[in-house]
């Protein structure tokens, strides 16, 4: 019986569980895969205070170690479910159940990726998910963005007072963002939009040098040279298994505000997995704070 089980071990979840062992409380993590989640793919953190020129990774094993030296356990493996019997809860995994009286859920989200050859080997080298952390390396440059919901558009927005120019590139005739977004665009002289067309393939010599946009309607396929192509399309959150118990939003997310409390007593969100609109790394490590205090709380009053 542990009192606070963490599934998920990226930013939010590694910080949960220090904060939960510095409140003296027994705290196991489960994760599916390795500790870190996607910032492990980041090459260079410029955005997180005090922490200034740091690999993903480095961050994530600093992280980790510091977990693990307050007395966090980590067993590797991927929790399928949670059963909960009010003043105690079960987190059932592949191979094993465990107990424990509180569970945060901080199995943050996956980009959803346009599915074409390269771009996991290309993500950090011209192809990114995320243009509040990595457009600062494109300052001057030229970039393209695919997408064209409200982040598509933020995105690019956010470019164009970075790049010399920027591509928007979305498969319909019309975006499906704010208006007001749209509009300031197009008063953006350095911004070029691009309809009807699909990114189908990426060229590159070690990094991103071009893409090769298709029309949807013609067939007609040009090449664009850029530095960086930025791709916002949507995020799939990691929250399937747990779609019984808690109370998901109609695209995925744990209904949870900014106390990460869910509509299950004694069990949190913490990270990118819950609703909110600011998706960062400093952000999860708050999450995971604010989950573990609540946690801690809910322990000492069971």
């Amino acid at each position: 019986m542990y009192d606070i089980i963490v599934i998920g071990a990226g930013p939010a979840g590694l910080t949960a569980a220090i904060y939960a062992r510095r409140a003296s409380k027994t705290v196991l993590v489960l994760e599916a895969l390795s500790y870190g989640g996607q910032i492990i793919n980041t090459p260079d953190i410029e955005n997180y205070p005090a922490a200034m020129h740091i690999s993903g990774f480095d961050f994530a094993t600093k992280v980790y170690e510091q977990a693990q030296e307050l007395g966090a356990e980590f067993v590797f493996e991927k929790a399928v479910g949670i059963k909960d019997n009010g003043s105690t809860k079960e987190v059932i995994t592949d191979d094993n159940t465990y107990s424990c009286k509180a569970v945060i859920i901080a199995t943050g989200s996956e980009n959803r990726k346009l599915g074409i050859e390269n771009e996991d080997v290309l993500v950090g080298r011209g192809v990114s998910y995320c243009a509040t952390c990595d457009g600062a390396f494109y300052r001057g440059k030229t970039v393209a963005v695919a997408g064209g919901g409200n982040t598509a558009l933020e995105d690019a927005l956010y470019l164009s007072d970075l790049a010399e120019t920027v591509y928007l590139i979305h498969r319909r005739d019309a975006f499906r963002g704010d208006e007001a977004t749209v509009n300031a665009l197009k008063e953006r002289t350095n911004v070029k939009f691009i309809y009807n067309s699909n990114v189908t393939k990426l060229i590159a010599d070690k990094r991103l040098t071009a893409i090769e946009v298709t029309d949807k309607n013609t067939g007609a396929v040009t090449v664009l040279e850029i530095n960086g192509l930025f791709v916002a399309i949507g995020r799939i959150p990691e929250n399937q298994n747990f779609a019984q118990l808690i109370k998901l939003d109609g695209s995925g997310y744990v209904e949870a505000g900014e106390d990460c409390v869910t509509n299950v007593p004694g069990i949190y969100a913490a990270g990118d997995n819950r609703t909110k609109s600011v998706r960062q790394l400093v952000t999860a490590a708050a999450d995971g704070a604010v989950a573990a205090t609540e946690a801690v709380r809910f322990c000492q009053e069971t």
